[in-house]
């Protein structure tokens, strides 16, 4: 399931939960080739990590089998169902266009009793996959082509995960969907708006069978810019191990959102922002990001992590000596409390907080210039050393020691502020940089150009070696944090270990896609 199906969900038990009503979830296995147990379970925990609880046990359109072919020998009854000796493509030649009627089937005025025994002998095995359907009599001139004497069931010799092999004919979707809703007692049956065509079909079922009159709704699907949402799509994108599988985490899968640091909440929130429409439109990916952001700000504990680390030598602080300062855990959340960060002589910040020559408004750390160390001291540049190459190895700075965070008399400006590690302390952890998997707004919307043209070659960056305060070396699958000035992390399911956590980057701090983009 994808974010599209997300909001099909929070819209289904979110109008549920707010008019105190029940949300069935129903699995539709009226193809059992394409049915498979890991699909129903994968499904079920979606719905639940999204903060959903269904009404009694999961149901199956496979549950209705048995009354739904007494549904369809009801309308061979009425003469409003025949079986059909023609195969798929002769029927489909039969169709008609849009602009054009159809011709009925030569098999469309047998009578009651030979559909009656024909299709009694499909379900009884008789007749070999392919060479009979049922269809329906409504009329071959209609409008609306789903109303052209519509498939009801086909025959399948295939094993079903759930009715085994008592069956070999299946309902067609269209047939099973409406009776199904009907059986439940369904008031409102919400789709999106490619079924607004079948209502008039899912209508006329009911009115014939004479059953329960659910009512179908439509509304407009999810479309995210930067994105694909097609299953073939999506597909083909693991076939070809372009991503690692459908919980990769820049898949827009469920799965892969959750592994990327997303939260069932901002999610939920996204729904609310998109809300219900009737016009399809496309949503800016930015405001999916928004929301999680949005959550993990108000809910992820602050840590310290460098990323690209460059040693910084403080000269007059003394030799082996550690220091624990206190830090608080999340500034918009008073109960997340403090912890006490270990501070020692020989830091590490990141490579692109000094600079050799900076500009008049730099204001991190280079010659002349005083920064302040998060919740600890400020420090001024006394020197830096290079390698042989000319890159900045070190750098060396003093501190002034009556400026402790919360206890400063030093009188020192400083005007920046970076995020640091004790090196004696911390820990080397690999970080993984997700970004968007396209490069292009509408990677499927370009005529005779696929859209694997358009990936973005920068959605991934490894990195390994970064340093990481030492508290997070017990950090758990699922735990998420706002790594200091850089984004919000999670900790991978896939690849973290006991002791040896992986992150992977949810989002940054800031909206910075145009930006980049535009360089």
């Amino acid at each position: 399931m994808h974010i599209g199906h997300s909001k099909s969900i929070c819209i289904n038990f979110g109008l549920a939960q707010k008019y105190g009503g029940k949300t069935n979830l129903r699995f539709d296995d009226t193809n059992p080739v394409k049915e498979d147990t890991l699909y129903v379970e994968s499904i079920k925990r979606d719905v639940e990590w999204l903060g959903f609880k269904w009404d009694g046990e999961a149901l199956f359109a496979s549950d209705y089998f048995d009354t739904l072919y007494a549904y369809a020998q009801k309308l061979i009854s009425k003469g409003l169902a025949y079986v059909d000796d023609q195969s798929a493509e002769e029927i489909a030649k039969q169709k008609g266009t849009p602009t054009e009627a159809g011709t009925n089937s030569p098999f469309r005025d047998r009578s009651v009793e030979e559909n009656t025994d024909l299709f009694e002998r499909m379900k009884n095995g008789e007749f070999a996959e392919g060479s009979k359907v049922l269809r329906a009599k409504i009329d071959m001139s209609h409008a609306n082509m789903h109303m052209r004497d519509p498939l009801m069931y086909r025959i399948k010799f295939a094993h079903h995960h759930r009715t085994g092999d008592k069956w070999c004919i299946y309902p067609m979707y269209d047939f099973a969907h409406g009776q199904s809703d009907s059986l439940e007692n369904i008031s409102h049956s919400l789709c999106t708006l490619e079924f607004e065509v079948h209502r008039p079909l899912y209508n006329w079922f009911i009115e014939n069978l004479e059953i329960y009159p659910t009512r179908q709704f439509e509304f407009a699907r999810l479309n995210l810019n930067y994105t694909v949402m097609s299953k073939r799509r999506l597909l083909k994108l693991v076939e070809e191990n372009v991503v690692e599988g459908w919980d990769d985490p820049r898949m827009p899968t469920i799965a892969g959102l959750r592994r990327r640091g997303y939260t069932p909440e901002s999610i939920r929130d996204f729904a609310d922002r998109v809300g219900v429409a009737r016009r399809n439109n496309i949503i800016d990916v930015s405001l999916l990001e928004f929301s999680v952001r949005d959550h993990l700000n108000k809910i992820a504990d602050r840590v310290m992590a460098v990323l690209d680390p460059l040693k910084l030598v403080i000269t007059n602080y003394p030799e082996n000596q550690t220091e624990y300062l206190p830090t608080e855990n999340n500034p918009e959340d008073p109960e997340a409390g403090m912890r006490e960060l270990p501070f020692s002589k020989v830091l590490y910040i990141e490579q692109d907080d000094f600079m050799e020559d900076a500009p008049k408004k730099f204001f991190r750390l280079a010659p002349g210039k005083a920064v302040r160390l998060k919740s600890a001291y400020i420090v001024e540049y006394v020197d830096h050393v290079k390698d042989a190459e000319g890159k900045v190895t070190e750098v060396h700075v003093k501190y002034y020691e009556n400026s402790k965070s919360g206890s400063d008399t030093s009188g020192v400006s400083a005007k920046g502020t970076l995020h640091w590690v004790s090196a004696e302390h911390a820990f080397d952890a690999e970080v993984r940089l997700y970004d968007r998997l396209f490069a292009d707004p509408s990677p499927d919307g370009h005529k005779d150009v696929d859209f694997m043209e358009f990936l973005n070659p920068n959605s991934l960056h490894i990195l390994k070696n970064c340093k990481v305060e030492p508290a997070l070396r017990d950090a758990k699958v699922g735990d998420r944090f706002q790594f200091q000035r850089i984004g919000y992390f999670a900790v991978d399911e896939k690849y973290s270990k006991d002791g040896a956590p992986v992150f992977n980057r949810t989002v940054t701090l800031k909206d910075t896609w145009a930006k980049e983009q535009s360089k």
